[in-house]
């Protein structure tokens, strides 16, 4: 049975936290001020505390941050006026898990208290993904042979049961449609719908009726009522691709949304009750947008429960062989074309790539691969590769492209040398500038084994 410690001055207030979340199973402890909370807190083991902001004496940020200098993992939940969110959002960077505005309900407080608990318990297991990383994580088309890929993968599986919102980060192309639809699999919403909406699809102004609906008359051309995503996704989950890109006035609903469960179509009054999971992903630094203004600081703590970042392509080149003959596989299945493989020139190839477009841009590859191919077997000369001249502004004074090494850009070189060269390592040299010495040493680098040439 989890134990609340309740911080709260209002001696009424004080009492009907205690019955309700004692209803609810909890066992609570409770105290008027900071002082005699942290007394009560060396004398109990606490699972979780509730307080209020405005305390007398030491004031809820000063007993917050005395807490976490204690305890930095035990989850605080913080209770303060509907005028002060400036003073929530403070107690949020100061590592408070979560707030609600008085007055509130207490639904939406069970709600609150049992969702930072799940929360709590993922990150108290998380402790243990290390041993547990050992063991192989699988999900259907998501190839996890790398240790980063793994451990995206054991994240999901503690997640998916709890209700908890999940923000994933990562460059474009890496998957995290993929990743989100397992945590839909995976949970115990996985009968009810998965619903897709990309911020950037849709036009400015057309986002806010998509994801809220809109009611007849609403605008011009609203000839009928029409449900938003969120309703269409009651009692399932709701992927929201590049949140990064909603603008404010939509931000403010999606908060709403989050907060309270509700909201109203675009040019109705009747409350809408949801039950929804969030999952939002992004390629953009969100903090980078906080600094800038562009994104909500209380939204960005609100979807920032759980992270997942997924590792670009280039950090987990283990996973690449598999993705390719994964690729492979289903095209030949989807076209009929008879590629039956890749030879291992041809993969070392794809492995020493840099991919700054990640599996999209490989998949991509390797489907044009089998589309061209002569024969059975993909090899060098199948593989076209996108390489892209340097952008002009690019950190490195604009010699190489982004997110590669000098090391990486040669041995590419050397690759797309023996591609054009049909594997003729002799004729490769040559277009090289290298002696046959030169290139066979390069090669040996990159883990290209130097067998017989062809004859030139």
């Amino acid at each position: 049975m989890p134990t609340i410690l309740i911080v709260e001055d209002e001696a009424k207030m004080r009492r009907l936290l205690e019955l309700n979340l004692g209803d609810d199973g909890f066992a609570t402890v409770s105290a008027g001020d900071a002082e005699t909370g942290l007394k009560l807190l060396r004398e109990h083991p606490i699972d979780l505390i509730l307080t209020d902001l405005k305390l007398p004496g030491m004031n809820g940020l000063e007993f917050l941050q005395t807490i976490k200098r204690q305890n930095a993992v035990l989850p605080v939940v913080v209770m303060t006026a509907f005028g002060s969110v400036e003073t929530a959002v403070e107690a949020m960077k100061a590592g408070a898990s979560d707030y609600v505005l008085k007055p509130f309900s207490l639904t939406e407080m069970r709600m609150v208290i049992h969702k930072e608990l799940d929360v709590h318990n993922l990150r108290e297991e998380n402790r243990s993904l290390r041993e547990a990383l050992g063991k192989r994580f699988s999900h259907p088309n998501i190839v996890s042979r790398s240790p980063k890929m793994q451990e995206v993968l054991a994240t999901v599986e503690r997640v998916a049961p709890t209700n908890s919102t999940v923000l994933l980060g990562g460059e474009s192309g890496v998957g995290k449609d993929l990743i989100a639809r397992a945590i839909h699999e995976k949970s115990r919403r996985a009968s009810g719908p998965f619903l897709k909406i990309n911020s950037t699809a849709i036009p400015e102004n057309l986002l806010e009726s998509e994801l809220f609906g809109f009611e007849k008359g609403a605008f011009t051309g609203a000839v009928a009522s029409k449900p938003g995503k969120f309703e269409l996704a009651d009692k399932g989950t709701l992927f929201l691709d590049e949140i990064g890109d909603v603008p404010p006035v939509t931000q403010v609903k999606l908060l709403r949304v989050l907060q309270e469960r509700e909201f109203e179509r675009l040019g109705g009054t009747r409350t809408v009750k949801v039950d929804v999971r969030l999952i939002a992903a992004t390629n953009k630094d969100l903090r980078q947008a906080l600094e800038q203004g562009t994104f909500r600081e209380d939204l960005y703590y609100r979807l920032n429960v759980v992270p997942i970042d997924i590792a670009p392509l280039r950090e987990r080149k283990e996973d690449i062989p598999d993705l390719v003959n994964l690729f492979v596989s289903g095209f030949t299945g989807e076209s009929g074309k008879p590629v039956e493989g890749i030879t291992p020139e041809a993969m070392q190839i794809l492995v020493g790539y840099h991919w700054p477009g990640n599996v999209r841009e490989l998949q991509n590859i390797v489907e044009r691969a089998c589309a061209l191919a002569k024969g059975s077997v993909l090899g060098p000369s199948d593989i076209h590769l996108d390489v892209r001249p340097a952008k002009a502004g690019n950190g490195a004074g604009g010699f190489l492209p982004d997110g590669m090494t000098l090391e990486q850009w040669e041995d590419e070189m050397v690759q797309e040398a023996l591609r054009r060269a049909n594997g003729n390592k002799s004729q490769a040299a040559r277009l090289l500038g290298l002696s046959r010495n030169a290139l066979r040493y390069r090669l040996s680098k990159i883990g290209i084994t130097d067998e017989a040439d062809k004859e030139t």
